[in-house]
């Protein structure tokens, strides 16, 4: 960027397939799980994958996991057996950051930088010039919470609060209270994008939930785009009669 900040711009996905897992300078090693294969709108990726990890369907294997405080767990075990009717996302309620995961696309300027997600329908506008949080704003609770980044060298560093109560950390009944705090990393090395974050909640959670790293790569192609997705209609949810899972 003109600033000297680095360029977060493009769109973001695969890392998979060809690299089962990455090792680094302290030896923690990060799985990487194959998917779907490149279309024909999608970069041209080789062995690897055209999208990062479905949290949905491998977190169950993620050893990665919030720690509740003991008088919470019987809640998270309750809200898990019955994940077909407790589950928010089945009465089409947003994700949430830390379900939701990195971003698919990310445009940036000097002031502000936007993300956008799988399907269209979410976004984020995060303002990026240093400023505090909106006490107001911060206090006017929603899905994605109120956002603000600063740089901390070339890792731009995303803090979150003013969340709801109506999304989960996670699938596996993962719930956080009003009082939910996520701290991002997002910091960009060639064509790869790596994205942690950091999920705090001290009224239900014993410590600070660090999520599986991420590593996204840059999709090159020119006719990439995110598809319009289909609206989400909650027609089945009163009609449920089994507790199969999903």
């Amino acid at each position: 960027m003109a600033d000297g900040t680095p360029d977060l711009s493009g769109m973001w996905g695969g890392g998979g397939g060809g690299r089962p897992v990455e090792e680094d300078e302290k030896g923690n090693v990060t799985d990487i799980f194959p998917s779907r294969r490149c279309g024909p709108t999608q970069v041209d990726c080789g062995d690897y994958t055209n999208q990062s990890v479905d949290q949905e369907f491998t977190g169950r294997n993620d050893p990665s996991r919030p720690l509740y405080r003991p008088e919470h767990w019987d809640r998270v075990i309750d809200l898990d057996m019955n994940t077909n009717r407790e589950d928010p996302i089945f009465t089409c309620q947003p994700q949430g950051i830390t379900r939701q995961g990195p971003p698919a696309k990310i445009v940036q300027t000097a002031a502000e930088i936007i993300f956008f997600y799988g399907g269209g329908e979410d976004y984020r506008i995060v303002s990026i010039d240093g400023r505090a949080h909106d006490p107001a704003r911060a206090r006017d609770v929603t899905y994605f919470g109120h956002s603000v980044g600063r740089w901390e060298g070339e890792t731009l560093v995303i803090d979150s609060v003013g969340f709801n109560d109506l999304t989960w950390l996670a699938r596996g009944g993962y719930f956080h209270s009003d009082k939910l705090r996520v701290v991002e990393r997002l910091r960009r090395d060639g064509n790869v994008l790596h994205y942690q974050a950091i999920a705090e909640d001290p009224e239900v959670l014993l410590e600070p939930w660090a999520l599986t790293p991420r590593q996204l790569r840059l999709n090159t192609n020119p006719r990439a785009f995110i598809p319009e997705g289909e609206p989400c209609r909650d027609y089945d949810s009163q009609n449920m009669v089994t507790q199969i899972r999903h």
